[in-house]
């Protein structure tokens, strides 16, 4: 048995301005006693406890939890904002009705319920196996977005069986210019296009820099948070159709280990000035870990395979080949296709590497070795 664990950001259905200030309130409150923290030695931090705070009205399971993410941000010299955060035994789940709400003492001698606004049924579904038992709470955090909206974040964690290989794979081959190529097992190619994500990040670049000419840093952050929950939710949608795909199949998932790619990958100037294309920009890991938890949860092996070679060798006979954008062209068996589909083929059916031999026996025929034998070794 694994275990998947769920963040579930909720927002407080009407909460009105008098508990929004409160929070408010309390979270500046809890910021503060943080940045105490840090004044102190580390000696000192270590061996503090909520009675040190007897005098703060927040409750001590949450300033226990703000001692514990205090210590551990052994970089940070001080907070701006430390959310208010608490561990599974000091809030609650309830249902009345369509209604979820929690309860939780965030004061001392106080709690209270605050009713959720639940709309995917992804998270009622959630919820439901929390108040089943079949699922365990986590920690919950209060967080207050930018336009003033205060959530409720639940960590939900829930027991998956372990899955066992079907034989049948879908290799994924990820890129720039085509971010998903999935080779289904003895079935078609099918590609996911970059256009909308190349769009983004040239349009997004260009507004960047004519805010940064003009001084307007504060816009610049801005557009970038945009973009980045725009590129966010597109591989969202990316992850979330391939991991339908391939349970469809009945099969898993065979992605290429891309570790250090951007490291030992080479770009050229000219590429690296296009934010369409710069690499630097792909944010490949992010859509692998959405790949891998989806996956997760719904029953799917995820392997990883080495990526080397992936691109270059013939899907047909293993050779080294030429690839020219998205055309691959192999030398020796004079095999065509398309670039990523060749790469996704390899990567669906690995099996190891290997490099394919040709031996030509002597003229005169020697040994009794035919002419022009292929023999192919593994590796």
């Amino acid at each position: 048995m694994s275990t998947a664990i769920k963040t579930l950001k909720l927002p407080f259905l009407r909460l009105n301005r008098a508990k929004a200030d409160e929070f408010a309130r309390l979270q500046t409150l809890n910021t503060s006693v943080a940045n105490g923290i840090l004044a102190l030695p580390k000696t000192e931090r270590r061996a503090l406890t909520s009675k040190a705070f007897a005098h703060i009205e927040i409750g001590s399971a949450w300033i226990n939890q703000t001692i514990r993410n205090t210590n551990a941000r052994t970089k940070v010299q001080q907070f701006r904002c430390l959310p208010l955060e608490t561990n599974n035994q000091n809030w609650t789940l309830h249902k009345v009705g369509d209604t979820y709400s929690i309860s939780f003492g965030l004061q001392r001698g106080i709690k209270k319920r605050a009713p959720l606004a639940v709309h995917s049924a992804n998270h009622q579904q959630w919820l439901e196996t929390v108040l089943e038992g079949r699922a365990s709470s986590g920690s919950i955090k209060l967080w207050c977005s930018r336009e003033g909206i205060w959530y409720a974040c639940l960590s939900v964690s829930m027991d998956v069986p372990d899955v066992e290989p079907t034989g049948r794979w879908i290799g994924l081959d990820r890129g720039q210019n085509v971010p998903v190529s999935a080779a289904t097992p003895g079935g078609p190619v099918i590609f996911w296009k970059a256009k909308r994500i190349r769009h983004i990040r040239r349009v997004y670049a260009r507004r960047r820099m004519q805010l940064q000419a003009a001084g307007k840093h504060r816009a610049v952050k801005k557009l970038e948070r945009r973009e980045r929950r725009m590129i966010t939710h597109i591989n969202h949608g990316l992850s979330k159709e391939v991991v339908a795909l391939t349970a469809r199949c009945n099969a898993g998932i065979r992605l290429e280990d891309l570790s250090d790619i951007r490291q030992r990958g080479r770009q050229r100037r000219t590429t690296k000035t296009d934010a369409g294309h710069n690499r630097d920009y792909w944010p490949f890991f992010q859509l692998e870990q959405f790949i891998t938890y989806k996956a997760h949860l719904a029953g799917v092996v995820v392997e990883k395979v080495p990526a080397a070679y992936t691109s270059k060798s013939c899907h047909h006979c293993g050779a080294l080949g030429t690839r020219r954008r998205h055309h691959f062209v192999c030398p020796r068996c004079a095999y065509h296709a398309h670039a990523d589909a060749n790469a996704a083929q390899n990567i669906r059916d690995w099996q190891g590497l290997y490099c394919p031999l040709v031996l030509e026996a002597p003229a005169d025929g020697a040994h009794g070795m035919p002419l022009n034998t292929v023999w192919e070794a593994a590796g």
